[in-house]
């Protein structure tokens, strides 16, 4: 990954998880608690794309799960941000602009409720109950719900920060330009398809004949009758 992801990730996802564990894990709210962490490594997969998305999901999962207090095992929470982060890095479009918020907002809808069952699945393949007793279908709801509230607010401002240092994409590149030109730059072979003079010159040395001159009616009335005003003269003298 570049530096400059790096120095954008690493505070984002520090902001995230302290905010996660210190404010939003002690509000009590009923189901799950608001997962901060998953929005920001949605926003960062959708500017990304996919290796990037799985590479940040992978980091802050990882600490996520060494983040105090963690009551889980360690890796559970980095494989279930990877796999998200993998998958929202897929809906990034080539040119990396997204038309409208419908997808980004399907990505956040999707990952709230992936996430959710990917954490309960590893949870169960381990030995962790803890979800079959809260009910899977009311945390799916809940993280749902939350994650869908706070994506207005987290998920823009993520994706304007990583494409604000990603910069813009180029718009006027020489492959998507006519051939022979170059974008905001005149012809590069302008003077073989402009029609002068030079092109006439060459056009007949290639194919062994010398350019025709041109001629118009104006200039063949002024010949003739100056060729007919010679034959007089000559005329004349012979008499």
């Amino acid at each position: 990954m570049r530096l400059y992801r790096i120095l954008l990730t690493v505070p984002l996802v520090i902001v995230a998880l302290v905010l996660q564990v210190s404010v939003l894990a002690r509000l009590q709210l009923p189901g799950a608690v608001p997962d901060l962490l998953l929005l920001v490594v949605v926003g960062l997969a959708l500017v990304y794309g996919h290796v990037g998305g799985a590479l940040v999901g992978f980091a802050a999962g990882l600490l996520a799960d060494l983040a105090p207090p963690s009551d889980h095992a360690i890796g559970r929470y980095a494989l279930v941000l990877c796999i998200v982060g993998y998958a929202a890095g897929l809906t990034r479009p080539e040119n990396g602009r997204h038309r409208s918020a419908t997808v980004p907002l399907l990505a956040v809808l999707g990952a709230a409720v992936v996430s959710t069952l990917l954490y309960a699945g590893v949870g169960a393949l381990v030995g962790d109950t803890t979800a079959r007793h809260v009910g899977v279908g009311g945390l799916v709801l809940s993280a749902t719900v939350y994650d869908l509230l706070l994506a207005p607010f987290i998920v823009p401002g993520v994706m304007a920060l990583a494409r604000r240092l990603e910069g813009e994409p180029l718009t006027g590149d020489s492959s998507g330009s006519p051939s022979g030109t170059v974008a905001g730059r005149e012809p590069a072979y302008g003077w073989m398809t402009t029609g002068t003079g030079l092109k006439a010159s060459r056009g007949g040395l290639k194919s062994g004949r010398a350019p025709k001159p041109a001629r118009s009616s104006r200039g063949g009335l002024l010949g003739r009758s100056a060729r007919n005003k010679a034959a007089r003269i000559k005329g004349v003298k012979r008499l």
